[in-house]
């Protein structure tokens, strides 16, 4: 009898891990996908952006399948870090004005855009040594009181170049440019915004 509720307890908790796991893994909701050829090999390949709608910070996955010759696809990559959450602090939290924009594909680059409150940014991403490495970051933002700050960094060169005017004016305050070599270049899957000063 003992032998038989350990059991049932046993089979009660796999079956409320599973549950619990599949709850917190449904990005089930579609919120965009785009299609070209990423690998250079003329067939439509395609990135998808899903949301998991019941989490309650309803978190965004990324993921790129390379299309294959019968038509069917297959995943190359998959990230959860690299668009931050909807509601980073939840629902009832409060939120920041930032959010995600969009995916473009443009000769063989995805693009991923996002807003900010005052301004946008973007990660750019080519496939390349067998992954899909960070290759430019840019970012245009205002600080609320006259300044617009530009950032252009092509980390395929290594060139930054940093630019803050007054929007007023058009006065130019700063205008840096630093040669900064990232080696090896950061993999899309692990890749988060502002993780560092960077990108």
């Amino acid at each position: 009898m003992k032998k038989i509720f350990l059991t049932s307890l046993l089979l009660i908790q796999i079956y409320a891990y599973s549950q619990n796991r599949k709850l917190n893994d449904s990005f089930n909701l579609k919120i965009t996908e785009v299609k070209g050829d990423l690998n250079k090999d003329n067939l439509i390949d395609k990135v998808v952006v899903t949301q998991d709608p019941i989490n309650e910070k309803s978190p965004y996955k990324l993921e790129i399948f390379f299309a294959k010759p019968n038509g069917s696809f297959e995943l190359i990559v998959s990230s959860t870090k690299i668009i931050e959450a909807q509601f980073p602090d939840g629902r009832v939290g409060y939120k920041t004005g930032d959010g995600f924009l969009n995916i473009t594909i443009k000769k063989g680059v995805v693009s991923v855009n996002f807003e900010l409150l005052r301004g946008h940014f973007e990660h750019k991403f080519r496939f390349q040594n067998g992954n899909f490495e960070l290759i430019g970051f840019s970012k245009v933002c205002s600080d609320g009181r006259g300044v617009m700050t530009t950032t252009d960094f092509n980390l395929s060169t290594g060139v930054r170049i940093e630019k803050a005017e007054r929007y007023d004016t058009d006065k130019v305050i700063s205008n840096t440019k630093k040669k900064i070599l990232i080696k090896p270049l950061p993999k899309l899957q692990d890749v988060e915004p502002f993780e560092n000063k960077l990108y």
